[in-house]
């Protein structure tokens, strides 16, 4: 006879399919490093955070999918601080967003070879005696990463002058769920607006 296995988690009953499950996905969140967050404004803030702001590419900046993933993310943080996106058909807008965004994936280098080679001398009432030990690093090559750097210029379409600008750049793992573009376009933009417009010439980690 089969005996069915459950699990009670916070009053409910879960299927031991979808226990099993839950684990194997808890067990393959990679860590998750902090964002770095640097930004600049000029003296006079007021205009910051108010009227219509369009979210438009950086000189030289390839217009694919994950800078179109990113810009709507820059767009939802624009929002919520304030600003107001032009209506279906307006040309223009008060101020414009430059966004410019790098992407790289990179196998990092070991510090120290795999093989190790190490001396030792002994010396006591029954001789001395001279000992080659030999290390070999069993553990593979470091895990691939993945990083991202992200560059936002808010500017006064009409003087052309700049008002604004936050930089961010991130690390991952290539295996954690963050190397995602839609995961860490989500959090790399909420990081980088993250008590806008913030100190001038800080740079702060936000994890």
């Amino acid at each position: 006879m089969t005996r069915t296995l459950t699990a009670r988690l916070r009053g409910k009953v879960i299927a031991p399919l979808t226990l099993a499950a839950a684990l194997a996905l808890s067990g393959c969140v990679a860590p998750v490093g902090p964002v770095e967050i640097t930004r600049f404004h000029a003296a006079d803030i007021a205009a910051l955070g108010q009227g219509t702001i369009r979210v438009e590419p950086a000189q030289g900046q390839m217009e694919n999918m994950e800078f179109r993933t990113y810009a709507m993310a820059v767009s939802r943080e624009l929002t919520r601080v304030g600003y107001v996106e032009p209506l279906p058909g307006e040309s223009g807008s008060r101020q414009v967003a430059l966004l410019r965004l790098e992407r790289q994936r990179y196998q990092p280098q070991r510090e120290s070879g795999p093989v190790s080679v190490g001396v030792g001398g002994s010396t006591g009432s029954y001789g001395s005696g001279v000992g080659v030990g030999i290390g070999i690093d069993l553990s593979g090559p470091p895990p691939e990463q993945v990083a991202t750097k992200l560059s936002v210029i808010i500017i006064d379409r009409a003087s052309g002058k700049h008002l604004w600008e936050g930089r961010a750049s991130f690390v991952v793992r290539a295996d954690s769920p963050m190397a995602q573009t839609s995961l860490g376009a989500a959090k790399m933009t909420e990081a980088l607006f993250k008590g806008f417009p913030g100190e001038s010439g800080e740079t702060i980690l936000v994890k």
